[in-house]
């Protein structure tokens, strides 16, 4: 059962820079609206892992076994067997219930799981650390039994909306540049910010390793004294955010992730896990 379910009180939830941001809003007239909801239960189950037919490379890679291309070097090898027989052929789809043998032992498929995090500060985003600090796989370590792995990367002190999955195929269309997968940070710098530096933003900086990265959206949220920005961004370099405000001449100092694919931390406090809904899951792979 999820961590969300503890009750939140009766008490109004104090605001804080780090939680306000929400996202751009289509139909308010401040674009960025700040307040994060009262937690709320939330329904959603995780998938079974296969529910169609599917390629026999593609199952085997999915299995954890190798990548779908060794996949398909085993399988011309003739050491793969689906219900006793040696198959050879590329592109046989392996159906619900079928026994898949990799040289002679049978393979465990994994149901595939959508995991969804609140991160809070002070976590990095690693399966392990040699030094001892924290992982957002502690976080999440109740949510299922299988291993799940963080989509990209959120740094230490990066709050925010990480997806947690493994299924490979989906993280990987996430996290590819041509998909442009879009995220929505609310920001916090060290001064106020004036409009020269957000349409510097819009029009493009060179970061410190040359690249030149632009947002596709950055406006100064009301009522902050012009100290935090809401920024929409497809690029997924480094702690790009970061260092795009350092090409202005501005100092970070709070940076949360609201929204990421569509995702956002709605009804989901800091610190806390839910499983996505399979409305959720369908949206990201026709996204």
């Amino acid at each position: 059962m999820s961590e969300r379910n503890k009750k939140s009180g009766n008490k109004k939830p104090s605001r804080t820079s780090g939680d306000r941001g929400k996202g751009f809003s289509k139909s308010s007239k401040k674009p960025f609206v700040k307040g994060e909801q009262r937690f709320k239960k939330a329904k959603g189950d995780p998938l079974p892992s296969m529910s169609d037919e599917v390629r026999l490379n593609k199952f085997i890679a999915n299995a954890g076994i190798c990548s779908r291309r060794e996949a398909d070097v085993l399988i011309e090898s003739g050491i793969v067997e689906v219900n006793g027989k040696i198959i050879t052929e590329m592109g046989y789809k392996v159906k619900p219930g079928d026994e898949v043998k990799y040289d002679g032992s049978t393979i465990q498929t994994e149901k595939k799981r959508y995991v969804l995090l609140n991160k809070p500060k002070d976590f990095i985003t690693t399966m392990n650390d040699e030094y001892g600090r924290r992982t957002v796989l502690q976080l999440v370590k109740n949510s299922c039994k299988e291993r799940i792995y963080p989509v990209g990367r959120l740094d230490r002190n990066t709050t925010g909306v990480l997806l947690f999955t493994n299924d490979g195929d989906l993280a990987k269309k996430l996290t590819h540049p041509r998909y442009e997968v879009k995220k929505i940070y609310h920001v916090e710098v060290d001064r106020p910010i004036d409009v020269e530096q957000i349409k510097a933003l819009h029009a493009g900086v060179d970061l410190d390793d040359g690249d030149f990265v632009k947002v596709d959206k950055a406006e100064i949220i009301p009522d902050t004294r012009n100290r935090e920005v809401g920024v929409e961004i497809h690029s997924g370099k480094n702690r790009v955010v970061r260092r795009m405000f350092e090409a202005v001449g501005y100092k970070v100092t709070r940076l949360d992730r609201v929204k990421f694919a569509g995702l956002t931390k709605k009804d989901l406090p800091r610190g806390t896990w839910r499983h996505l809904t399979a409305k959720e899951v369908d949206f990201l792979r026709m996204g």
